[in-house]
């Protein structure tokens, strides 16, 4: 992992978190970008998919957006399903769209430290290397229904 993050930070953006921006979204149900925005609609979020390639079509319910500057009104986070390289463009893109932004969240594999730190500056929290759909069920039980040794010590099942 590029970064360590607590449970009690991961669960608080996960807790504090309304509507997701997906950058990089898929319309290919076994991708996984597909797959994590679907849960995360699902579990609740108002997701917004982004991808240029499909813009105008529908994805659970919502019209792709071309870009994070054509999404209406505010988002909490946005979620990166892009390249390393291509990290920072899109963080400039929110900074300057999404005044009220509280978190960057860059997917497994996907860490530009540049595009943390100009985040940062701005107050916004930034998640690398990580998955929002693998932490909510982590830390809020899923994956211990399903015999995993989360780390979490909890009476639920």
């Amino acid at each position: 992992m590029s970064d360590e993050y607590t449970d009690v930070h991961l669960r608080k953006i996960l807790q504090r978190t309304k509507r997701i921006a997906v950058v990089g979204v898929s319309m290919n149900p076994v991708r996984p970008s597909y797959y994590v925005a679907r849960y995360l609609a699902l579990k609740g979020y108002d997701v917004v998919p982004v991808n240029p390639g499909h813009a105008g079509t529908m994805l659970f319910g919502c019209e792709v957006k071309a870009s994070l500057s054509d999404i209406k009104g505010h988002v909490d986070m946005v979620d990166i399903f892009r390249r390393p390289e291509h990290v920072s463009p899109i963080v400039e893109e929110a900074l300057a769209h999404f005044p009220k932004l509280q978190t960057i969240w860059m997917q497994i594999g996907v860490v530009n430290e540049q595009a943390a730190e100009l985040a940062r500056a701005k107050g916004v929290d930034v998640i690398m290397d990580r998955c929002p759909k693998i932490e909510y069920q982590r830390l809020f039980g899923e994956l211990r229904m399903g015999g995993f040794n989360t780390g979490i010590i909890s009476s639920k099942l």
